[in-house]
């Protein structure tokens, strides 16, 4: 199974992965894993001031904060990943990666706001939900 896993590095990516490391089902060689996370965008304005190395960069260490200890965790589980990072808002990066890779699965973890919760704050879950084909999995 070809699985996309989201991740931001919050307590929510914890639970997920505490989640797999739970259920031997999702381990193993028998999945193939591509872990995402999106990297917010430097404001247009901010961005044309700065040297693009200088910007590309600081969108690389912002993804390796976050991708550091799940690399630790991935190699602990003796699982193969490969890690992919996109600059721009987490649901339009996360739903166009799910649907342009072919992913049989997407899994993320979720904060379980509320029907009227999400409603009034928005949710990245929910907007991904809205905007990919890929059945998901959430972990709350």
């Amino acid at each position: 199974m070809k699985i996309l896993v989201a991740v931001d590095g919050s307590s929510y990516t914890k639970r997920m992965l505490a989640y797999l490391a739970a259920h031997d089902e999702w381990l193993g060689d028998r999945h193939q894993y591509t872990v995402i996370n999106a990297v917010p965008a430097v404001p247009p304005r901010a961005a044309a001031a700065l040297d693009k190395e200088l910007l590309k960069s600081y969108y690389g260490d912002e993804a390796e904060k976050v991708f550091k200890p799940l690399r630790t965790f991935f190699d602990k589980q003796r699982i193969r990943a490969e890690f992919v990072s996109k600059v721009g808002p987490a649901h339009d990066v996360i739903a166009a990666l799910a649907d342009k890779g072919k992913f049989d699965l997407l899994i993320m973890g979720s904060r379980g706001h509320s029907a009227l919760g999400n409603l009034v704050l928005g949710s990245v879950t929910t907007k991904v939900m809205a905007n990919c084909g890929v059945p998901v999995l959430l972990v709350r």
